[in-house]
């Protein structure tokens, strides 16, 4: 899920993954031949798909990046340390009582279709999301206090709120053109793709780069928007080519037939390091990798779904499982130590993160005490049985066809399973049909990851009893609870933390809901992952951090990095920072130098304070992940 990455997030590579020899070399298809003559196109070599261009239906962080390149946001966040800054809002204000916001909306301001933005898409965007089902999955927990939106004029946005929200200017929502997606109707969305050829036309925004050919799992190109309100990048557009695997995908990176290789296993990282010409970076980052129980699959309306087995929702079962969890093997072993075990949901890169005092510890012989006095007796078989002698616990597991993290971490989880007694089948599938298992509730665990938003109210979100699957139309849709945790303790309290504005108090409280999951074992948080990436040094510079100075340099919180770099010229390729590795302010993207918010403001700003060293993206991530 982005998972989002699950999540989370494919032609032009088609004839080097499907034959063994050619997927080690250069991709030799017409289109690539005619494509390596654009030298100031940017290649990026990633492992995940992006599982849908519409924003109400992707949730993986390829897909979120995508959507990047091609829509602005009312606000965003600095490249040096993720503060509030503005996009389409140029400024904004909040009323004394903070109950109302009001946005002034950039002005010239066009999509790639030449049609003005004004105030109207800003205000339909949010309605549309206010009003929608679909719409929420991933941006109801922005609109959640918002109680309406209207454009007072062309260049005004005016929010009413039922509460005071510190979410205000953290609205990470795409403003979509009214004039298309006024066209696509309920029914529609849920099929609408937001592809070049889709009717209505999509892929239109008004972001630094315009979508002009998609193909799922193949490849997706886009080009220089030169009309960029924010100034036109320095590069003539920009091409993601997926490929199947890491080694492929790297042998392309030193061949040049693509210039930036992302989400690197640590031990092909590792080989990268000192190769000429290229640059390996190791990042600090945002995201975590977990194991997800299907403790009680469920609809919103609590009928019961899936087929998830019924041990699982015995809080004791996923405390001994979680016991017989290897985490300092898992970073050893799926790593190379490039991480840290890990405990709750929201990293220790945040300030609001939450430590354990008392953390659950690698202890087999732990796991088989409890569910020995939980009344789960071992068969002569060495498999376990429900406690009156039905259902042998046998779980079905899922890996990510992407990861190999992902499909390392299950071969570990069933050796462990068995020391405690518990068989197991297991299966790799692709993300988006695990989304779909997710939804569905026909799993016992899968391993997926998240990548964690600025603001921890998302994060905190796909634990809800409201993020369950739900049913529409006889067809049942996936929630971004994939661990179907549900406590109405938690919910009161996240409803506390959505309202609050002091940092101090918003942050206690955010702590209490991730031990409350951490306790509750909703998620085994394996593991606290840094970012490994790699790129031709000998083609582009410019290179923007976020955060300064250690942060990943693509798959960001902006555009920064596609908007500043630059081919490698004789003028820039030694006055660059090391590693072509630039400052924020460089280039034209506006993120970091547009003009100040209103003073009015201020204060909100101090909220996110320390806070805002947060960084994330909620989306499931791909191989060292998640959207």
């Amino acid at each position: 899920m982005v998972h989002r990455s699950d999540r989370t997030a494919r032609g032009l590579v088609a004839a080097s993954l499907l034959c063994g020899a050619t997927a080690l070399g250069a991709v030799s298809t017409p289109v690539a031949a005619e494509a390596a003559e654009d030298d100031d196109i940017f290649r990026v070599g990633v492992l995940q798909d992006i599982d849908n261009l519409n924003p109400f239906k992707g949730i993986t962080a390829a897909a979120y990046e995508a959507w990047a390149l091609m829509y602005d946001g009312l606000t965003g966040y600095t490249a040096e340390d993720f503060a509030p800054t503005p996009r389409i809002a140029e400024s904004w204000e909040q009323s004394e009582d903070g109950l109302t916001w009001t946005y002034k909306i950039r002005q010239g301001v066009t999509f790639h279709d030449g049609e003005p933005l004004t105030a109207d898409d800003v205000a339909y965007t949010f309605n549309r999301i206010m009003d929608g089902r679909l719409e929420k999955t991933n941006y109801g927990s922005y609109v959640a206090q918002i109680k309406t939106v209207k454009a007072t004029d062309d260049s005004t946005v005016v929010m009413k709120l039922k509460n005071p929200t510190p979410l205000m200017e953290r609205l990470a929502v795409p403003i979509l053109p009214e004039h298309i997606w006024s066209e696509i109707d309920d029914e529609e969305i849920r099929q609408y793709a937001n592809e070049p050829d889709s009717d209505p036309p999509g892929g239109v925004g008004s972001g630094p780069f315009i979508l002009t050919d998609a193909r799922e799992g193949q490849f997706y190109r886009f080009t220089s928007n030169e009309d960029y309100w924010a100034g036109a990048p320095n590069i003539g557009g920009v091409e993601y080519r997926l490929y199947r695997n890491a080694d492929a995908m790297v042998q392309a990176l030193k061949n040049g037939e693509i210039d930036f290789a992302d989400d690197l296993d640590a031990n092909i990282f590792a080989a990268l390091e000192g190769t000429e010409d290229i640059e390996a970076r190791s990042s600090v980052y945002y995201g975590f990798n977990y194991l997800t129980f299907n403790s009680g699959a469920a609809l919103t309306d609590g009928t019961s779904i899936g087929t998830g087995h019924p041990s699982l929702q015995d809080p004791q079962v996923r405390l001994a499982i979680h016991h017989a969890v290897d985490k300092e093997a898992l970073v050893d072993r799926t790593l190379d130590g490039r991480g840290t075990p890990g405990t709750t949901v929201i990293p220790p890169l945040y300030p609001e993160h939450a430590e354990p005092d008392d953390p659950v510890t690698y202890d087999p012989d732990e796991a088989n005490r409890i569910l020995d006095e939980a009344g789960y007796p071992l068969g002569s078989d060495g498999i376990r049985t429900m406690p009156d002698g039905s259902d042998p616990l046998v779980y079905q597991l899922y890996a990510r066809s992407n990861s190999e993290t992902s499909q390392t971490t299950i071969k570990f989880l069933q050796g462990w399973l068995e020391d405690i007694g518990i068989d197991s089948t297991a299966e790799t599938v692709s993300e988006s049909r695990l989304y779909e298992i997710a939804g569905e509730g026909t799993f016992d665990m899968y391993e997926w990851g998240w990548v964690v938003e600025p603001d921890p109210d998302y994060q905190l979100s796909t634990f809800t009893c409201g993020q369950f699957s739900y049913e529409d139309g006889g067809t049942v849709y996936a929630g971004l609870n994939d661990s179907f945790y549900c406590n109405e303790e938690y919910d009161d309290l996240y409803e506390q933390q959505s309202t609050e504005t002091d940092r101090d108090a918003r942050t206690e409280i955010v702590q209490q809901m991730q031990l409350m999951a951490y306790d509750a074992n909703a998620y085994i948080v394996t593991e606290y992952y840094d970012y490994l990436q790699a790129y031709r040094s000998d083609r582009f510079t410019g290179f923007v951090p976020q955060p300064e100075p250690d942060g990943a340099i693509l798959f960001q919180y902006g555009t920064y990095s596609y908007l500043n770099i630059e081919p490698v010229t004789e003028e820039n390729s030694s006055g660059s920072a090391a590693g072509g590795v630039s400052a924020s302010g460089s280039g034209s993207d506006s993120d970091s130098n547009t003009g100040p918010v209103i003073a009015g403001l201020a204060g909100a700003a101090v909220l996110g304070g320390v806070g805002l060293w947060l960084f994330a993206r909620r989306r499931r991530s791909a191989d060292s992940d998640v959207e």
